[in-house]
């Protein structure tokens, strides 16, 4: 699979999915091999979530319910969980939609995301509903929709299930505090942190841990601890985040300075070329492919049952999903 990315006049780069010249820079190829799907109650579930989403107040200006509403985060749960029923497809994106509202509110936002104290503070409120039996929200949206959420997935999931996805939230706010206090310093992170953080910052983790949820089934512990399903979780994981940075460059390097993007890190601390440092994601991520593969078949060598497979190919849906939903949404074009 290719990114279908046309180079202009001058290296300019114009979308044939927006009509728009995006950038002044060439998107190199993110070659893919795992199957697009989407799932057939997408568009449905894309209008209930945002609906959801908008009653929530998280999304507090109407220009940002505009855009959450053209973003139509609905076409990535669909995308990256092609197979599951219409009840889970809904779960699954009212969480998307709670992290994209997050992320927003508080990691992008012009008032928070530069300081690491708003961040932090807001963390207890937000760790107590993911661990009391009966918290009480207080009149926090956030802490109210997570509040919502976290009886959802537990009314659905085992007990494990259900502590390996609190567990990754959590990892996930507090990497949020990291990333605030780059910005507070004025720092881009190097390579060796950054690749270690990526994983955690995009939430990636959160939304692989209910794969199996999702899907009506259940990974053993000890498969889910196994050297090769966990280096395949780290290996999808990178494929997400670094896609993900290679594909948002054009827009966040017009704020931000793009300091937590791939891209930049490479380019700070190798002092290269803009597009020297975009190829070399693209070179990443075909390493990281191979990669994928290789472990994929260590995989198949062990695995007896069904469930292993089906969580496997739910790591190639994610993937290619991303990949699929990111060239099309208007949350990463640079208009």
């Amino acid at each position: 699979m290719a990114i279908a990315v046309i180079c202009g006049h001058d290296g300019d780069v114009y979308s044939p999915l927006t009509g728009a010249i995006r950038s002044d820079l060439c998107i190199p190829q993110l070659p893919c091999p795992f199957p697009s799907e989407v799932n057939a109650h997408a568009d449905r579930v894309n209008r209930e979530s945002f609906a959801w989403l908008a009653a929530s107040g998280m999304l507090d200006e109407q220009g940002t319910i505009e855009d959450f509403r053209r973003a139509e985060i609905g076409w990535l749960t669909a995308r990256t969980n092609p197979t599951v029923p219409p009840d889970m497809l809904r779960l699954l994106n009212d969480w998307y939609n709670w992290l994209f509202a997050f992320d927003d509110a508080f990691a992008e936002s012009a008032r928070t995301g530069g300081r690491a104290g708003p961040i932090s503070r807001a963390i207890p409120r937000l760790l107590s509903v993911l661990d009391e039996p009966d918290p009480r929200p207080g009149d926090d949206l956030f802490v109210q929709a997570l509040r919502d959420l976290r009886f959802r997935v537990g009314r659905c999931s085992s007990p494990e299930q259900f502590d390996r996805w609190r567990t990754t939230v959590k990892e996930y706010l507090f990497a949020q505090v990291w990333e605030a206090a780059n910005r507070e310093a004025d720092i881009v992170p190097g390579l060796g942190d950054y690749l270690v953080m990526r994983r955690i910052t995009g939430a990636t983790y959160t939304c692989l841990a209910l794969i199996d949820v999702a899907g009506g089934y259940r990974v053993p512990a000890d498969v889910w601890h196994h050297p090769d399903v966990q280096a395949l979780r780290d290996i999808a994981c990178d494929l997400i985040g670094w896609d993900n940075d290679l594909l948002s460059y054009a827009k966040e390097r017009g704020s931000d300075r793009a300091r937590h993007n791939l891209v930049t890190v490479i380019m700070e601390h190798a002092g290269c070329s803009t597009q020297s440092a975009m190829d070399e994601v693209a070179r990443m991520h075909a390493g990281s492919i191979d990669s994928f593969a290789a472990r994929k078949a260590a995989v198949e060598r062990w695995a007896g049952t069904a469930e292993v497979r089906s969580f496997v190919t739910g790591l190639e849906h994610w993937v290619r999903g991303h990949i699929e939903f990111s060239t099309r949404s208007s949350r990463y074009q640079a208009l």
